[in-house]
């Protein structure tokens, strides 16, 4: 990537991203921790600012539907084509003897999704 003119190789290209990930993934680690600090201190009743930035905490909502409430006012057909399983919930399930854990790896599917890692190549 030295000559603007070149266009970089695989490799160059390689490892800016592995650069660049790596970067990411350490800023990302920093600012989670800072961020719970923060947010501990502003719970407790303290305030702060920058020049640029006064820090608040925002109160965000989420709309839920009572699965049981749901079912009464829709019925089954309805309330089976919009439920999802939650797979550690069904799994804890199994494990506590609730669900039999054979049938439920029986019912499950793989669904395959490519990402690109970075595999370090000593250890």
């Amino acid at each position: 990537m030295t000559n603007p003119e070149t266009p970089p190789t695989l490799s160059e290209l390689l490892e800016r991203y592995a650069l660049l990930r790596d970067t990411l993934l350490g800023l990302e680690a920093e600012k989670e921790e800072l961020g719970k600090q923060v947010k501990a201190a502003l719970e407790a009743g303290e305030e702060a600012e920058t020049d640029l930035y006064r820090a608040v905490l925002k109160v965000t909502r989420r709309v839920e539907y009572p699965l049981e409430r749901f079912r009464e006012v829709f019925g089954d057909a309805a309330t089976l084509e919009v439920a999802t399983i939650d797979k550690k919930k069904a799994e804890a399930l199994a494990q506590a003897g609730d669900l039999d854990g054979e049938r439920l790896r029986d019912l499950a599917r793989v669904r395959e999704v490519q990402a690109l890692v970075l595999l370090p190549k000593t250890r």
